[in-house]
C-alpha cells in the first residue's frame, strides 16, 4: 500500500475509520473490480506487513493470482486478525493452490470466509467449525477433495454453506443437523454417497437445498416427513442417483418453486398432488422410469410451459391432450395400459430425441436456456451473495 493508505487521497478498495484520534484501514479489496481499483502486482506475494493491519475488519483478493504466479495462503500469522477480521475472500484466482490453511480456524471474529474459484487442493481443515460467529461459509469451484467435516455442524449461526463443485465424497454429516439456522445448502457436483440423509427434513429453516450432480449418492426419498420443510424453496435433486417412488408428501411444501427429480432412476407413479403445490414454478421429472397416466389438469401444463419436464419415462403416459399436454409423453391408449414404448423411443420434429436439464445454473458451467426459465421463476429466489 502506499504510505498513507489513509490519507487525503482516497485509494479506491481501502477504507479507513477512526480509532482513538488516529486512521486505520479496516477494509482492504485488492483487484481489478473497478477500472480505478488497487490491483495486485504480476508477482504478487503476501506480505508479512499485511497481518499487521490491527484494525483490519475486511479482505478480499480478487483476480490476483494467476496460473503463472502460483501462490499458497500463507499459514501463519493469522491469528493477529483474530481480533477483528470478519470476512475473508479469496476469488478468481487460479494461481491461489495448495490447503486451506488449518490456522484460518482460529480466526475468531470472522462471519464470511469465500474462498471460490481458486484452484484449492486438499481437505477442508475440521478446525473451521471452531468459528463460532460464522455465518456464510463458501468454498466452491476449487479442487477440494475428502469429506465433509463433521465439526461444521458446530457452526450454529451459519446461513449458507455452499461446498459445490469440488471432489468431496464419502456420507454428509449428520452433525449437519446441528444448523438450525441454515438457509442454503450448496453440495452440488460432488461425490458424496451414503443417500439423502433424513435429517434434512428437520432443518426449517432451510430454503435451497442443492444436491445435484452427485452421482454416487444413491438412496430414496423419504415418504413421510416433507410438511416440515415449511421454508424450502428449491430442492434439486437431479442426477443423484435416487431409486424407489416419489412420496406424495412432497406436495405439502408450500413455499416450493422449484423441484429438480430429474435423471435419476425413480419409479412408480407421479402423485397427481404434486401439481397443486402452490408456488411452484418449475418441475422437472424427466429421465427416470416413471409409470401409469400424468393426472395433471391441462392448466397446469399450460401454466407450466417448458418448465415442467417428463418425458425420457418409458412406462409413463398422459390421460389428457386436450387444451394441453406434457411435451414427450404418448397418449395413454388405456387408463390401465400405459405404453410399453415411450419417450426414449420418440424423436422430435428435427429427428433427435428431446433432452432438457434442470440443474441450476452451477458456478462453474455454462447456464444455458434453463437457467434463463430458472431465474424468470425465481427472480426473487435463493440469494447466494458471493
Amino acid at each position: 500500500l502506499f504510505p498513507d493508505p489513509c490519507g487525503q487521497t482516497p485509494i479506491q478498495g481501502v477504507s479507513c475509520d477512526l480509532f482513538n484520534g488516529l486512521w486505520y484501514p479496516t477494509v482492504v479489496s485488492i483487484g481489478p473490480v473497478l477500472d480505478n481499483s488497487l490491483q495486485c502486482a504480476p508477482d504478487a506475494r503476501f506480505s508479512p506487513q499485511l497481518f499487521d493491519l490491527r484494525r483490519l475488519k475486511s479482505l478480499t483478493f480478487y483476480a490476483c493470482f494467476p496460473a503463472a504466479n502460483p501462490t499458497a495462503i500463507p499459514a501463519a500469522s493469522w491469528d493477529k486478525l483474530a481480533g477483528t477480521l470478519e470476512t475473508l475472500e479469496f476469488r478468481s484466482n487460479p494461481g491461489l493452490s495448495g490447503a486451506i490453511p488449518a490456522s484460518l480456524g482460529r480466526l475468531g471474529s470472522l462471519q464470511s470466509l469465500v474462498l471460490v474459484d481458486n484452484n484449492l487442493t486438499g481437505a477442508v481443515p475440521p478446525e473451521l467449525g471452531g468459528l463460532a460467529k460464522l455465518r456464510r461459509l463458501v468454498l466452491s469451484r476449487n479442487g477440494l477433495s475428502g469429506p465433509v467435516p463433521a465439526t461444521l455442524g458446530g457452526l450454529k449461526g451459519l446461513l449458507k454453506m455452499d461446498l459445490s463443485n469440488n471432489r468431496l465424497d464419502g456420507r454428509i454429516p449428520p452433525e449437519l443437523a446441528g444448523l438450525e439456522s441454515l438457509t442454503l445448502l450448496d453440495l452440488r457436483n460432488n461425490s458424496l454417497t451414503g443417500g439423502l440423509p433424513g435429517f434434512v427434513l428437520g432443518m426449517a429453516a432451510l430454503q435451497d437445498l442443492l444436491l445435484s450432480s452427485n452421482p454416487l449418492l444413491g438412496g430414496t426419498l423419504m415418504q413421510r416427513g416433507w410438511e416440515k420443510m415449511a421454508s424450502l424453496a428449491t430442492l434439486d435433486l437431479s442426477n443423484v442417483g435416487l431409486a424407489g417412488a416419489i412420496p406424495e408428501s412432497m406436495a405439502a411444501m408450500p413455499r416450493l418453486r422449484f423441484l429438480a427429480l430429474d435423471h435419476n432412476r425413480l419409479s412408480g407413479p407421479v402423485p397427481a398432488k404434486l401439481a397443486a403445490l402452490p408456488s411452484i414454478g418449475a418441475m422437472y421429472l424427466n429421465g427416470n422410469n416413471l409409470t401409469g397416466a400424468l393426472e395433471f389438469s391441462p392448466a397446469f401444463y399450460q401454466r407450466m410451459g417448458s418448465r415442467f419436464a417428463s418425458w425420457d419415462n418409458p412406462g409413463l403416459c398422459t390421460a389428457e391432450t386436450a387444451g394441453g399436454a406434457p411435451a414427450g409423453v404418448a397418449v395413454c391408449k388405456d387408463a390401465q395400459d400405459p405404453p410399453r414404448v415411450g419417450v426414449r423411443d420418440r424423436m422430435d420434429g428435427g429427428g433427435r430425441k428431446p433432452e432438457a436439464s434442470s440443474s441450476l445454473p452451477a458456478s462453474s458451467s455454462s447456464a444455458g436456456m434453463v437457467a434463463v426459465l430458472w431465474w424468470s421463476v425465481l427472480a426473487q429466489g435463493m440469494a447466494m451473495a458471493l
